[in-house]
């Protein structure tokens, strides 16, 4: 089974730093001993597809997810890590196509029915992503806005922005694949049923941009693993890492069929 990430609105793998690498070398090893295959892989309109549109739709996401997995030779099973779009995405896939996904982790997402617009996208950041919106264009402007309002571990800030400004850069996203990636996560919602894969809910207790509860909801909803970070932002894996693969590693570890794949 490989273990693919699925960064959130507007980010890309880049945007994961070196948790890759620290979850391979932490998730159970293969029956041989080897490390898991841990991929990354963007979203129609981010990173490597920066230049081509957006779908409308978390489903037309997922069904070019699947699709460009498929073209590297990645075969499901899969294991996906996804973070607040990414979720949305991970978990409409485990819903339609369920033996495809063998395990989701769900990062800080949010998603209809289980909770409201405003703890969806909290209102206090509202005037923030107007601004932002506004001075889209200004790589170094936005990216310093957007680290305000998802981390809360600043010890390497500048050292943060100096890359997320590279990356902009270097495969902008585009005004119009933001709204159209906004949108779609707005309207997404999710079936009814729970997936039928073992589900892992990881939040932040101090998310600034999406009420934690929206997890809890989530977690609750599908009696699903719920762990939360005490202090970390809505970019929990930016924040803390290492605390991200600890926890995902232990409760892979704790599924002995997730072993086997």
């Amino acid at each position: 089974m490989s273990w693919v990430l699925l960064r959130g609105l507007t980010r890309e793998a880049r945007h994961w730093g070196d948790l890759p690498q620290q979850l391979a070398g932490q998730l159970p090893p293969l029956p041989d001993g080897s490390l898991r295959q841990v991929t990354t892989l963007d979203l129609p309109g981010n990173g490597e597809f920066f230049a081509i549109d957006s779908p409308p739709s978390v489903r037309a996401m997922t069904e070019s997810a699947r699709s460009a997995l498929l073209v590297r030779g990645c075969k499901p099973p899969y294991g996906l890590v996804a973070m607040s779009l990414g979720g949305m995405v991970a978990a409409d896939w485990a819903q339609r196509h369920p033996r495809e996904i063998a395990a989701l982790v769900l990062i800080n997402t949010s998603m209809r029915p289980f909770s409201r617009a405003t703890q969806r996208l909290r209102p206090h950041a509202w005037s923030a992503l107007a601004l932002l919106a506004a001075r889209w264009a200004n790589a170094a402007h936005a990216e310093r806005v957007i680290h305000q309002l998802t981390c809360n571990n600043t010890v390497d800030r500048e050292k943060d922005l100096a890359a997320w400004t590279q990356i902009r850069t270097s495969a902008p996203v585009s005004a119009g694949n933001a709204v159209r990636q906004l949108r779609a996560a707005a309207a997404f919602s999710a079936g009814a049923d729970k997936p039928a894969c073992p589900t892992l809910v990881l939040s932040s207790a101090a998310d600034r941009l999406v009420h934690p509860v929206c997890s809890a909801r989530l977690a609750n909803a599908w009696q699903a693993t719920h762990q939360q970070h005490p202090w970390a932002g809505h970019d929990l894996p930016h924040d803390d890492p290492a605390w991200v693969c600890r926890q995902i590693a232990a409760w892979a570890a704790g599924h002995p069929p997730l072993l086997y794949f």
